[in-house]
């Protein structure tokens, strides 16, 4: 399951450069395109993709940067070029020159004398055209070289073939680099395998990418280093350690540094990346990256002095990494997990959805239109004779309620509509 394609972007070290090219600082084109210096970092190292509005903006700015530095360099190549100095002539009399170039008659100068009478002219010496050579003979048909046959272009590869081509050549190396930093086995293998999946989920934009391995490898080094790792059972359980001893102490000095410096250290000294992309994948300036890369060294160095020097440092951190068996798992599974994984994501948003409107629903239906006031709560009160039970009454109650139903009863007489 794919995505749309977005709006293309260029490459992470593309965007750099063309923000760099324009001399604009990090915190200068976040304010152009409104968003924080620290997600500009984060769009220049790979880290994250923009998205929505910030995506067009952001593209439509990198597009103009571009086209001023198009433009800038082909104002550049119409601005001519200074002429070469002209070639100095050897200085010497002019008797001499007619030996230097022999055969060369010397020009007479002008003088006062007679004009020469015009003779006939001399007939112009025949060229020597060069001949061509002949060609040739044709060759009967049985002794000439057989003429290959044009080759039918090769197809296109599918997403997936092009997927399963990309996680054969990078998927064995990645597992290996990611055990520097994590020193767990099988924590490796899932950053790689949910790197690959999350890549598969954009890979519209990943295809296009200039470097596809550096973008997948950046998604699983932060999905290894994050901190909600160590909130899962499995990390409170530990893994065997390396078999030689050397290798376990060269490892248990990684896992000792802090994430940063060991990202890159395992980088600069075990990938061989340069120290701009080291510092363009670490998030981090150059400066910085390079600060990172000293306190590493020395901080195994202090505990290893056998690998102060960076070559012995990057063969010791090659063994270690192919020293352990570290499987990846078939292209087509990690494809068909990430599937199910986006599928799984994708129903529960739609149940989560339609359980809200639902509920929303329910209480719109049942809830009152009109307001009602609480009944306040009863409160005894003091100085009332209690009631009396129910009894015959007394000969005055009676008298009083004989006199009362034979008096007459005053009011208003009953109106009765009559006929005028």
């Amino acid at each position: 399951m794919t995505r749309g394609p977005a709006t293309p972007l260029p490459s992470p070290k593309a965007r750099r450069r063309l923000r760099e090219a324009a001399s604009l600082t990090q915190t200068q084109l976040a304010e152009r395109v409104g968003v924080a210096p620290g997600t500009v970092r984060a769009w220049e190292s790979g880290r994250t993709t923009p998205r929505g509005r910030k995506r067009e903006a952001y593209a439509k700015l990198l597009k103009t940067l571009a086209e001023e530095e198009e433009s800038a360099a082909r104002q550049a190549a119409r601005t001519p070029q200074p002429a070469p100095p002209p070639k100095t002539e050897p200085t010497g009399d002019r008797a001499s020159a007619p030996e230097a170039c022999p055969g060369a008659e010397a020009e007479p100068e002008p003088g006062p004398g007679p004009e020469p009478e015009p003779g006939p002219e001399p007939e112009p010496e025949p060229v020597a055209m060069p001949m061509r050579e002949p060609a040739p003979e044709s060759q009967p048909r049985s002794t000439r070289e057989p003429v290959p046959e044009p080759r039918p272009a090769p197809a296109p590869l599918t997403p997936a073939q092009a997927f399963d081509a990309l996680y054969e050549f990078s998927a064995p190396a990645l597992v290996r680099q990611t055990f520097l930093l994590t020193g767990r086995r099988e924590q490796a293998r899932e950053s790689v395998e949910r790197a690959f999946q999350t890549a598969w989920e954009r890979w519209p934009e990943v295809a296009r990418d200039r470097d596809p391995v550096g973008w997948v490898r950046a998604t699983a080094y932060e999905y290894a280093l994050s901190p909600w790792q160590r909130f899962r059972p499995r990390h409170r359980h530990p893994e065997p350690p390396p078999a030689d001893p050397g290798d376990r102490t060269l490892l248990n000095t990684l896992l000792r540094l802090p994430p940063r410096h060991r990202r890159t250290l395992v980088l600069y000294d075990g990938v061989g990346l340069d120290l701009p992309e080291t510092a363009a994948e670490t998030e981090a300036s150059t400066p910085a990256a390079a600060h990172r890369l000293l306190r590493a060294r020395e901080a195994v160095a202090g505990r290893l002095p056998a690998l102060a020097d960076p070559q012995v440092l990057h063969r010791r951190l090659a063994e270690l990494a192919s020293n352990e068996r570290l499987g990846a798992a078939r292209p087509p599974t990690v494809r068909r997990g990430g599937e199910r994984r986006a599928r799984f994501r994708t129903r529960a948003a739609i149940a989560f959805t339609v359980a809200l409107i639902g509920t929303t629903a329910l209480t719109v239906r049942t809830a009152p239109t009109h307001y009602e006031p609480p009944v306040s709560p009863g409160q005894a009160v003091r100085g009332v004779p209690p009631r009396v039970a129910p009894g015959s009454l007394s000969d005055e109650e009676l008298e009083l309620r004989q006199k009362l139903r034979d008096q007459m009863q005053h009011g208003p007489e009953r109106l009765s509509p009559q006929l005028e």
